[in-house]
């Protein structure tokens, strides 16, 4: 079954993004080609992980997509070959 949520209307909430990202850095999980992400310069000068959850939570645009949850295993970001075996 697929669940899906627009992230535009429905942010996930600094509290979701922590359970969501729990074990794992949020930063990873940042979305290079978001114009936040670039006047912030995030690359050069990442955010704490605490700071990057705020910032997500404010901006869902920050988060990388699609972000495929199934169980603990994650994909962000169109990687065909990491779908492919998330779903198999």
């Amino acid at each position: 079954m697929l669940n899906e949520r627009d992230l535009g209307r429905n942010p996930l909430s600094e509290d979701e993004l922590k359970v969501l990202f729990a074990g794992r850095d949020p930063r990873d999980f940042l979305n290079p080609r978001n114009e936040q992400y670039r006047e912030m310069n995030m690359k050069e000068k990442p955010p704490s992980q605490a700071d990057a959850i705020r910032l997500m939570a404010k901006n869902p645009n920050l988060i990388r997509r699609p972000l495929v949850v199934r169980g603990r295993k994650m994909v962000a970001g169109y990687d065909e070959q990491a779908l492919v075996e998330l779903t198999s």
